[in-house]
């Protein structure tokens, strides 16, 4: 004799009142969403229609790469190019990431692998406050420790303020993906006799390697478009230069100098450096949700 299947629960039925308010509640969320991703739309559409033409030269009837091979133009006059700019902002970027990934990492592996330390409540105040410190403040500091005591812009001055700025995101992410890696891992390298600091060092840190790729990438990202603090550091510079103990120019900072020019080809070029700047942050925050999908 067959055992009689089990009876499928009817689907509980929807009033018409409960049907409005999902209906309701389902467009208010549509809209909120719209209301923020639409200004992002229409900020890179407008930069992809004015910029675009700028940075490969289509207003002159011809293409070309004099943006990304050539120095700035004289004020007011057509032609020329943020490579200045760009060989600035990588350099610096560069040196940043020295700075904050050493550090970053550092306080991170601390915060996480040793929460009985006394200082651990200290170093973790630190870190938010340093996170909570506006961009140019951290400018201030790096003018104050290099520019006054080397009496000159730099390059160097530039990076370590942007590299201020990349620590508390690389210590916050470093902590969370540490405390990821389960606990049994940390205690099979103990149990081999391996010392905290060499299981720490060879174990928990090549096991948590991709989401500390990705908070770097992240922090890269986050300061790569600021221009405060380049303002009083970095400077500016004309000319290419990959010497840090020299004044350097940046992407941010040849934007800030175009926006507020009243030359037209000025404008024109922010434009474009606006794009670029945008396209390398958004090339990075793709690059750091691949690392975040393979860890």
């Amino acid at each position: 004799m067959t055992t009689p299947a089990p009876a499928v629960p009817a689907r509980p039925h929807l009033s018409s009142a409960r049907k409005a308010r999902n209906a309701l509640m389902g467009a208010l969320i549509v809209l909120a969403t719209l209301v923020v991703v639409a200004p992002l739309i229409l900020i890179f559409a407008y930069l992809l229609r004015e910029g675009f033409s700028a940075m490969f030269g289509l207003n002159d009837g011809m293409a070309d790469l004099n943006f990304f091979t050539r120095t700035p133009a004289p004020e007011g006059e057509t032609g020329g190019g943020l490579l200045n700019a760009i060989t600035g902002t990588l350099t610096m970027l560069g040196l940043a990431s020295v700075i904050g990934v050493l550090v970053g990492v550092a306080g991170g592996i601390f915060l996480a692998e040793y929460p009985r330390h006394p200082l651990m409540p200290t170093i973790r105040m630190l870190s938010d406050v340093l996170a909570g410190i506006p961009a140019i403040v951290m400018g201030l500091v790096a003018y104050g420790l290099v520019v006054l005591t080397t009496g000159k812009f730099s390059g160097a001055a530039g990076a370590l303020a942007l590299g201020f700025l990349m620590i508390p995101i690389v210590v916050r992410t470093t902590e969370e993906v540490l405390k990821l890696v389960p606990g049994t891992v940390r205690e099979a390298g103990l149990a081999l006799g391996l010392p905290k600091w060499l299981v720490t060092l060879r174990v928990v840190l090549p096991a948590a390697a991709g989401g500390i790729v990705t908070g770097v990438m992240l922090a890269l990202a986050r300061v790569a478009g600021e221009a405060a603090p380049l303002l009083f550091t970095a400077f500016g510079n004309n000319l290419v230069n990959l010497d840090p103990s020299k004044a350097m120019s940046a992407l941010p900072l040849e934007i800030y100098k175009g926006a507020t020019s009243a030359y037209d080809e000025n404008q024109r070029m922010a434009k474009a450096g606006a794009l670029l700047l945008i396209l390398m942050i958004f090339a990075t925050s793709l690059l750091a949700r691949r690392f975040s999908r393979r860890q």
